[in-house]
């Protein structure tokens, strides 16, 4: 077994990627007219799909990550420079949720949420 992808489900497939694109200097890998695409981030994928692709998979529902508090999973993208990453979110449209900070660790993190409800943990790699 192994991690294949996350899927975020939003009501804007291309509108999510664009926003990737620009706040997390992210590549499209591929968007599908079915309401699906996905972005090059390394072996795991990061993909997206239209809510009603969710809706057909998940015909019981589902809360959306743009409605209320942000949920409680979070994607994480790892860079050596957080600070301007957080900037460069901020100015791309995120919503500001904490600021660059440096846990016990050493390891340096910020948190922002994209317009589709994501929440994305900026962060320098923990060093061992």
């Amino acid at each position: 077994m192994k991690f294949g992808y996350t899927i975020i489900y939003t009501a804007d497939v291309e509108k999510s990627i664009e926003f990737f694109e620009a706040a997390f200097g992210l590549k499209r890998r591929f968007v599908h007219e079915s309401g699906y695409g996905e972005l090059e981030t390394g072996a795991t994928a990061l993909a997206f799909a239209s809510h009603e692709l969710g809706n057909s998979n998940l015909s019981e529902g589902y809360i959306k990550a743009d409605e209320g508090k942000p949920l409680g999973v979070e994607i994480g993208l790892v860079t050596e420079n957080v600070q301007a990453a957080f900037d460069r979110a901020v100015h791309a449209g995120a919503e500001f949720i904490k600021a660059p900070i440096t846990k016990p660790w050493g390891q340096v993190v910020a948190y922002v949420r994209c317009p589709d409800g994501t929440l994305v943990e900026i962060c320098s790699p923990v060093n061992e």
